[in-house]
């Protein structure tokens, strides 16, 4: 009798790595799904900044980084767990909702939050890839080994979330009163687009989502353009 072909061995062993890839997958959304409702409830709470005067975002932005506290806590979990296989297998699970998680801490930053004995926030603060890192205990850019990290294209793309919302705070800053907070954001705005054109861009989802940004200066534009012609803000303010 002639023997197999085909060991019946090679299944077995395809078989155990496929539920064993399995197990790691629900593990892996699991932690995923939790940092997930984190995220949600930090944008919850920082909603509510559209309908808030800035005397009172101290209150508010005690509330964000306790949300982001959480957050941070679940990724050091899915650091710790991602980090034990290989990194370009997974990340995709976890790209987006990061991407979110960094916008939270960026906003917060950004609105005056996020700050310490050393480096006090303030209004208009933008935290840099490397200061991203740090809050989240995470490397950036790693290009030396097969780890978890933040990538640059989750920072960008965060960053485009954050001008989106700030394109719509400028807005509804200007009904709270705060005309000087609408002008900020504008060259703020302008400034970041400025630096996206210096970008050479090779991520597809990167370079679209960058092209919104241009309608976000325009929007913001409009609104000081408007302001300076009801003389509600100083010329050179608007410029």
């Amino acid at each position: 009798m002639a023997p197999p072909m085909i060991d019946p061995a090679l299944f077995d062993q395809l078989k155990d790595n496929i539920e064993k890839d399995s197990s790691i997958r629900k593990d892996l959304e699991q932690i995923i799904e939790e940092l997930n409702q984190n995220v949600s409830y930090t944008q919850g709470v920082l909603t509510k900044i559209h309908s808030t005067s800035r005397s009172k975002y101290p209150a508010l932005l005690s509330q964000v980084e306790s949300g982001i506290k959480k957050e941070l806590d679940t990724t050091t979990r899915l650091a710790q767990f991602a980090s034990q296989y290989p990194y370009y297998k997974y990340n995709y699970k976890w790209g987006r909702t990061l991407q979110d998680a960094i916008a939270t801490v960026l906003l917060c930053a950004w609105l005056g939050g996020m700050g310490s004995d050393s480096k006090p926030g303030e209004v208009g603060r933008l935290l840099t890839l490397e200061e991203v890192g740090e809050v989240f205990g995470a490397p950036v850019n790693l290009k030396d080994r097969d780890a978890f990290h933040i990538t640059i294209e989750e920072y960008l793309l965060a960053l485009i979330s954050v001008v989106e919302d700030l394109s719509r705070l400028a807005m509804n800053s200007v009904t709270l009163g705060d005309t000087e907070l609408a002008v900020q954001i504008s060259g703020f705005i302008k400034d970041l687009h400025g630096g996206f054109q210096m970008l050479n861009l090779k991520n597809d989802i990167l370079r679209k989502r960058v092209d919104s940004v241009k309608y976000a200066v325009k929007k913001v534009e409009d609104v000081v353009y408007d302001l300076s012609l009801r003389n509600l803000i100083p010329a050179k303010e608007a410029q």
